[in-house]
């Protein structure tokens, strides 16, 4: 009796899991559809800087960080009732700050009553499938769907169903604002791609917001600098001051804005400070640490003020007295939430008085 029990339990399981089985399914290449959030043209679609064209820059950002699909997104319309997604990776991994999800897996958004709300996010299943969402209602959709924070990806398919439409919409956001920073641009800390707060920025705001964060090595480098003198953008973001010392703050400051400068002589430079870190609570020594950058930070954006009209400072805030780190450094959703809506109505004014809305 108990042996038939357990098969049928098998049985029941087995049912469930050919159930849950992608139905008949067609994949579109992602090359057909509509890329969004890219800070600058590259050969490879799904990679952020071409670093063949630029110095300076070491093997571990040539080869992976400034590879990563972060804050990439396929735009389409469909109106299957499933959408899957079927990556082929070049390199993925998951870090110990970042749940595979926002590593290596898929984000997706859905336009609802003119606004976008989140609709799956998921991982590769053991059919090399990643499962988004399924039994959604007939008609129509307006897609997102935002692509790994910390994998390199060499292609994307779009699963839909055999006879469903899928096809590219135009970019559904305005003008071009490049956010330029550290891990917490990158998104490191969130659950999945669609959190960080450019990506949260990009979809309350309705502006085109491009990611182009570069976890631990945002230290205003030349070489970054020459990249983003290279980028069209109507307004510059910057998280510039998360990853650098004092002393790189003080030495690097100046030339990273000249070299900008040289090819963007009016365009909103616009720098943040970097946010409070909960690991200095209690120790001492990263307290005085952390605010001396603090410091130096406000200071050396101030003093270029003085001489340079287009040249801003805004403060974030990622607390609002609950826990909103993921490990005392990081910002979780929520912090990210916080931050993008603490500097959302600092930046809108900026923004909107150069006549960007």
């Amino acid at each position: 009796m108990q042996r038939k029990c357990i098969a049928l339990c098998v049985a029941a399981v087995c049912c469930l899991a050919v159930s849950a089985a992608p139905k008949d399914l067609r994949f579109v290449d992602g090359e057909n559809l509509t890329l969004i959030n890219k800070t600058i043209e590259t050969p490879d679609r799904y990679t952020r800087v071409d670093t063949t064209q630029y110095d300076g820059f070491t093997n571990y950002q040539r080869r992976e960080l400034t590879q990563h699909s972060c804050g990439l997104a396929l735009c389409f319309k469909t109106n299957s009732s499933s959408v899957y997604a079927r990556p082929t990776y070049r390199l993925h991994k998951k870090l110990a700050t970042q749940t595979g999800v926002n590593s290596e897996g898929f984000c997706l958004y859905i336009k609802k009553n003119g606004k976008w709300k989140y609709a799956g996010a998921n991982t590769v299943g053991k059919d090399g499938n990643v499962s988004l969402v399924t039994d959604m209602a007939p008609g129509e959709k307006e897609c997102i769907l935002y692509l790994p924070n910390l994998s390199v990806l060499d292609k994307v398919e779009i699963g839909v169903d055999r006879n469903a439409s899928l096809e590219a919409m135009p970019n559904p956001f305005r003008h071009k604002i490049v956010v330029f920073g550290s891990s917490f641009t990158h998104g490191v800390g969130c659950s999945r791609p669609g959190m960080s707060y450019p990506m949260q920025l990009e979809r309350a705001t309705g502006l085109h917001v491009c990611d182009f964060g570069m976890s631990g090595n945002s230290k205003l480098q030349q070489s970054y600098a020459r990249v983003l003198a290279d980028t069209e953008a109507d307004a510059f973001l910057f998280d510039a001051f998360s990853n650098p010392s004092v002393k790189e703050i003080e030495e690097r400051f100046v030339p990273f804005v000249k070299t900008i400068r040289e090819k963007h002589p009016t365009t909103p430079l616009i720098f943040m400070q970097t946010i409070y870190r909960d690991y200095r609570n209690f120790n001492t020594k990263k307290d005085r640490y952390e605010q001396a950058k603090m410091n130096i930070a406000e200071k050396m954006v101030k003093e270029a003020m003085k001489t340079d009209p287009n040249i801003f400072w805004i403060v974030p805030n990622v607390n609002d007295g609950n826990e909103t780190s993921a490990d005392g450094i990081h910002p979780n959703d929520y912090g990210y939430t916080l931050w993008m809506e603490s500097i959302r109505p600092q930046l809108t004014k900026i923004l909107s008085r150069r006549g960007i809305k």
